[in-house]
């Protein structure tokens, strides 16, 4: 008699009529589940489809893409110690050369990037923010520096492209302002390659982030805006800032005077039209957020007011000034104010507003007044090395606090 447990042998699995046991072996039970999966129907377009956007929604999923972003904005920060001469963590002679890059593009665009691609809400728009995160890890590594480069100007054009669909969804200006942006963002990219100087590059990073944060203010402050002159004044406007950017690369001594002006003008419709100016009377998250956004404008005026007194490449402390007044000033602040309600749109994770968010949005705006008040203008050099310090500590203290605020929820009330 065969054992049970041996291969080949018969198991009396089943039993049919009599009710006598019916053997069955090993190829029966393979033919009965080829048949099984045979008689399976495959999924439909539809459902296919909806396991996609259902996987794409998945909070882990997409925090994925921060992660690299997360050590862009960390090795940036570093890079910026470095360049004070301050104790910095590591010291590498690569970071200060890819300081601005790795702040604007690798971070900044990657979480551009990530928010319009869930805009978007297809699998191929997740190329952008993977390729400009991807570039950031590229930068910081021993590989030669030009494999960052080429895969960050592929991950501003796959960003670019992003845009090509949400146009053909909804020809708006909210889009065409953004896609002037991303369109200088590929130029800043591909300049790069040949042009190894971050301050002839630095009007093109400035209009990135000004036209794409211009863009979604628009969108955010129609509700209140009566003007039907609003929109393509903004539109004409953004048109004029983009033609000044490459005005400065090919005619400096007239394109940044005129750029300057075009950031001014931008101010201008932002104050003048933003909800801010009336939210910042109110109380909780929206006096926070309007509170942030009235102190982003104001270093972007100082930006332009400086940029329209030079005739050509920024250098020394009016570059400082600029750099710094756009990146933290405005658009670290704009990050700090949008945080508690982008990031939950985006990663589908909630962010509570709460009131110790105001203590890392005053240091940052503090700091940024000794840093540029009494370091670049006065010419103090403790002054200027201590408020960038406090600058790296500002953005670190906030995030650290929204990554808490994410991971701790608080309990509802009994």
């Amino acid at each position: 008699m065969s054992d049970p447990g041996q291969p080949g042998a018969p198991q009396e699995t089943e039993t049919r009529g009599s009710g006598k046991p019916v053997p069955s072996t090993p190829q029966a039970s393979m033919g009965q589940v080829s048949k099984a999966q045979l008689s399976r129907k495959p999924l439909s377009k539809a459902a296919r489809e909806r396991r996609v956007r259902t996987f794409l929604r998945r909070p882990a999923f997409r925090m994925l893409f921060l992660l690299p972003a997360g050590a862009a904005l960390l090795v940036g920060l570093n890079a910026g110690l470095q360049l004070l001469g301050a104790d910095a963590p590591l010291k590498l002679d690569r970071f200060p050369e890819i300081h601005g890059m790795l702040l604007v593009l690798s971070f900044v665009g990657t979480v551009i990037a990530l928010e319009r691609t869930v805009a978007l809400g297809k699998a191929a728009g997740y190329l952008s923010p993977a390729l400009l995160g991807v570039a950031g890890l590229f930068m910081i590594s021993p590989l030669p520096l030009l494999v960052g480069k080429l895969v960050l100007l592929a991950g501003t054009i796959a960003m670019l492209l992003v845009y090509v669909p949400l146009w053909r969804r909804q020809r708006d200006n909210v889009v065409l302002i953004q896609v002037l942006g991303g369109v200088t963002a590929v130029g800043a990219a591909a300049l790069w390659l040949r042009v190894p100087s971050i301050a002839v590059l630095l009007p093109f990073l400035i209009s990135f982030v000004v036209l794409t944060i211009a863009g979604e203010r628009l969108e955010l402050a129609r509700i209140g805006i009566t003007s039907p002159r609003a929109e393509p004044i903004l539109t004409s406007l953004a048109f004029a800032m983009t033609m000044a950017t490459v005005a400065t690369l090919l005619w400096p001594a007239a394109g940044y005077p005129l750029f300057g002006l075009s950031l001014l003008a931008m101010v201008a419709w932002l104050v003048g039209f933003d909800a801010a100016r009336k939210t910042i009377r109110g109380q909780g998250l929206p006096r926070y957020i309007a509170a942030c956004l009235l102190a982003g404008y104001g270093w972007l005026a100082i930006a332009g007011v400086v940029l329209a007194l030079h005739d050509t490449t920024l250098t020394g402390a009016s570059y400082d000034a600029v750099l710094h007044s756009v990146v933290l000033g405005f658009t670290i602040s704009m990050i700090m104010a949008h945080a508690p309600v982008i990031l939950p749109a985006v990663l589908r994770k909630p962010l509570p507003y709460t009131e110790l968010f105001w203590v890392p949005a005053v240091l940052l705006h503090l700091s940024l007044l000794l840093r540029l008040g009494l370091g670049d203008a006065a010419g103090i050099q403790g002054a200027w090395v201590a408020g960038g310090v406090l600058n790296v500590i500002s953005i670190l203290l906030f995030a650290v606090m929204a990554f808490w605020q994410a991971t701790h929820p608080p309990k509802a009330a009994a």
